[in-house]
């Protein structure tokens, strides 16, 4: 009797660098360890409703002997992000027994774990999540699949818009991703060098921030800056405009607009939304590392029958933490008194207060 393992992954929500990576640890891992047989899921639970399966094994993507999973950024099983999966609930949640599948790794931000997690108890499902987002708020793990790539990329887009800010004397300002955190927006501004850096977490003074402009400009004859400004932030408490409710407009138009309304002498700004740029790109070194230790610790899971965990890095190392807890805790957010935060304030940089 064949008793070898049919194991599902799939990708699900927003896609980011390092997706492909934990695919390939996961298949190399399964294969040459354990001798299972892995089913990649296309388009997460809109595959698994329409049960359809993508075999996989070492050298499904191989190019005349090149394996380019570590440096191919998105995902080759693609994902989707949008969709009422619980309305079709009962259908999904056949398409695992329908598929014989033995467990389901899922990799997903903390939306997408919620309901994949929702799906597993109603489904008695055997399942593992990793955890990716470049917004860097999933609970309870220190590291998330792509969040390191996308602070690089915005990094580098903030060198850039540095030597146009400083060419033509004016004021950045530069949305970035990362919803309710704040995490990318101050890990990026430190590292690219911000003048301004604004979060959800930590309220702001727009005649604070435009009386930071005006002391590098007085003292320190700055006549330019970069203004970093987190997509959630909410509005200042002394400002007297109000954000432009306009889908077009958003945070980084709305601080600009404030800036020229308050500060003392004419400001010439120009906003930089940077987007979806900030999804994709090569990964860097360390999302494909914790994608290789996050893939083989999922393999390692299953093959101990640990199942309903999220692989986690904590302290050092690869843990396994349940993953109602994960759903139980709020989102991971920027402690207004972290060591970043002193940090940022240390090295002049305004972040509210």
């Amino acid at each position: 009797m064949n008793t070898q393992k049919r194991l599902g992954i799939l990708t699900s929500g927003g896609d980011c660098p390092g997706l492909n990576a934990v695919i390939r640890a996961v298949v190399s891992h399964a294969t040459l360890s354990y001798d299972w047989q892995v089913l990649g899921i296309p388009y997460a639970t809109q595959g698994l409703l329409e049960r359809q399966v993508i075999p996989l094994h070492m050298h499904s993507f191989d190019l005349r002997g090149i394996d380019p999973l570590l440096s191919m950024g998105g995902t080759i099983l693609g994902t989707i992000n949008k969709g009422n999966t619980l309305a079709c609930m009962d259908e999904i949640i056949a398409s695992y027994q329908a598929l014989k599948l033995d467990a389901l790794i899922g990799i997903g931000g903390d939306g997408s774990i919620a309901i994949l997690n929702q799906l597993a108890f109603q489904g008695h499902w055997q399942f593992i999540a990793i955890p990716k987002t470049i917004d860097h708020d999933v609970a309870l793990t220190e590291r998330s699949i792509g969040f390191d790539t996308a602070v690089n990329t915005i990094t580098d887009a903030l060198n850039r818009l540095t030597f146009t800010a400083s060419s033509h004397d004016r004021v950045m300002v530069v949305e970035v991703m990362g919803r309710e955190a704040g995490h990318l927006a101050l890990h990026s501004g430190i590292a690219g060098g911000a003048d301004v850096i604004l979060i959800p977490e930590i309220p702001y003074s727009i005649q604070e921030l435009c009386s930071h402009l005006a002391e590098l400009r007085n003292r320190w004859q700055r006549k330019f800056a970069i203004v970093v400004v987190a997509e959630g932030i909410h509005p200042a408490h002394d400002a007297t405009c109000q954000p432009n409710q306009k889908p077009s407009c958003g945070r980084g138009q709305y601080i600009a607009d404030c800036i020229a309304k308050v500060s003392d002498y004419p400001i010439d700004t120009k906003v930089s939304v940077l987007g979806h740029i900030q999804r994709g790109g090569i990964p860097l070194a360390l999302d494909r590392l914790t994608a290789a230790a996050f893939g083989r610790a999922a393999v390692d899971l299953i093959a101990k029958g640990q199942f309903n965990q999220m692989v986690a890095w904590q302290n050092g190392q690869v843990v396994a933490v349940p993953i109602n807890q994960v759903c139980d805790h709020s989102p991971l957010a920027v402690a207004p008194c972290s060591e970043l935060v002193q940090t940022a304030r240390a090295l002049g940089i305004y972040v509210g207060q």
